[in-house]
């Protein structure tokens, strides 16, 4: 039986099923961690105790959200009440400033393109990355112990590149190394940041060979890699669409081809000179009717929604702010248009759709770019007026070129990546000792930085 001790409740960077200080009942996004509220302390009676995983993230871009809740909706599916799984954006809700407006500084080093190049490229080297990190474990330290301490996770999943070496060296000095698993869910497809690599972990998760090529360069064993692909919501991945139903239902013309455009959550980038560009390439001016329909997706920006909603547009166009049912809207369309975002790009190879991709972040992003444009799945260009070429060629003289390139989304594509990441990682639980084991807090970790 496990003995369940009192400890004070405090800020913690892990952050598990805490009643915190801090506000909790705001966050939207653990809908399925609230009911847990209690603490996981769990008396056994006679039966295997639930296991707890913690999913280590940040909102700082790369869908690392979209991938920690897809790996989340995948546990429960395959496994039921056998795991209880925690989301957490630990910097902004258990560290303080600046870590706590991580979110914040990285969005506004994104609109400064050169600035989030520059912090990218120099903090590469790993002597710089590790004294980084090794200062913010001896700032935070405590926090980190009292959390392990406190909420118990038999298996830590980190999806974010800054959260590997602190957790990792709070397990080895509390000696729980052996007994925690700890792997790592890389989303980025092409060029990752060196911090995404540690050696300590149980498994790193690659979503392609060339990231896979890289763990191994950064020194980790071809034991501790899989190469599953990028982890897409269940359901996503597993949606089964048919596409004249689904431009039924949308209201889109049912005998058009359709091309989607996307500009981020945030409706970033040249999405009005390219939806302007596709319009005038979409209408065939000699027999006086469109070619093809546009839908524009304008995130969160809603002057974009409203400056789009304010043209006069000859070809069918549908204008749409922050969607929340993108299987639909990718299912009805023949080919999309977006920056080269990792979590965009898988759905997008998911419902076989051919991608012009139109930017990138520089680092993380870049090696996208040919992860797409080598497999043969789409293109890439900065020109809206290329752009709109290619479209109206794909629906007009290229057809047979749309249909090459669709295919090939589809054989790149990995729909079950997410079910095969959380079934490894249900392997190596199934291999380790059953996790009645003690979290005590000790001065090691603190002593050591």
């Amino acid at each position: 039986m496990e003995v369940s001790v009192s400890l004070p409740r405090k800020s913690s960077v892990f952050g598990i099923g805490q009643i915190s200080q801090k506000k909790r009942g705001n966050d939207a996004h653990n809908t399925h961690d609230d009911d847990c509220d209690g603490g996981v302390e769990l008396m056994e009676i006679g039966a295997e105790r639930t296991k707890n995983v913690l999913i280590l993230m940040s909102d700082t871009g790369g869908g690392h959200r979209a991938s920690a809740e897809g790996i989340r909706d995948a546990f429960q599916l395959e496994f039921g009440d056998e795991y209880r799984i925690f989301v957490k954006d630990v910097w902004k809700e258990y560290t303080g400033w600046p870590l706590n407006d991580m979110e914040g500084q990285y969005k506004f080093m994104v609109k400064h393109v050169q600035l989030w190049n520059v912090a990218f490229h120099s903090t590469s080297p790993r002597w710089i990355h590790s004294m980084y990190l090794a200062g913010i474990a001896a700032y935070y330290a405590r926090e980190v112990e009292a959390g392990l301490m406190e909420y118990k996770p038999d298996i830590i999943i980190s999806v974010h590149p800054l959260m590997q070496h602190i957790p990792l060296w709070v397990l080895k000095w509390q000696g729980l190394q052996k007994k925690v698993i700890f792997v790592t869910v890389i989303t980025d497809l092409g060029t990752c940041h060196p911090t995404w690599f540690h050696p300590w972990v149980n498994r790193c998760y690659c979503p392609s060979q060339e990231v896979a090529k890289r763990a191994l360069q950064d020194g980790l064993e071809e034991s501790q890699i899989r190469v599953f692909g990028l982890p897409i919501r269940p359901s996503f991945a597993r949606a089964v669409l048919v596409k004249d139903e689904l431009r039924e239902e949308l209201q889109m013309d049912p005998n058009l081809p359709a091309v989607l455009l996307m500009g981020g959550g945030e409706g970033m980038g040249p999405v009005q000179k390219t939806a302007k560009a596709l319009a005038a390439s979409l209408y065939d001016k000699e027999a006086e009717k469109p070619i093809g329909q546009l839908v524009v997706i304008c995130g969160r920006n809603k002057n974009l929604v409203s400056t789009l909603e304010s043209l006069e547009w000859k070809i069918p166009v549908k204008i749409r702010g922050f969607e929340t049912q993108m299987a639909k809207w990718m299912g009805a369309c023949d080919c999309i248009i977006t920056k080269a975002g990792p979590g965009t790009i898988a759905e997008a190879l998911i419902r076989g759709l051919p991608i012009i991709l139109n930017d990138y972040i520089p680092g993380q992003e870049k090696g996208n770019v040919p992860y797409v444009v080598d497999n043969g799945a789409g293109v890439f260009t900065r020109s809206s007026k290329e752009t709109a070429r290619i479209v109206a060629e794909w629906f007009s003289t290229k057809s047979d070129e749309l249909k090459r390139m669709s295919e090939n989304s589809l054989k790149l594509a990995q729909p079950e990546a997410v079910f095969d990441i959380v079934r490894d990682i249900h392997e190596l639980a199934k291999q380790r000792e059953p996790g009645n084991f003690p979290y005590l807090l000790t001065s090691s970790f603190t002593s050591l930085i």
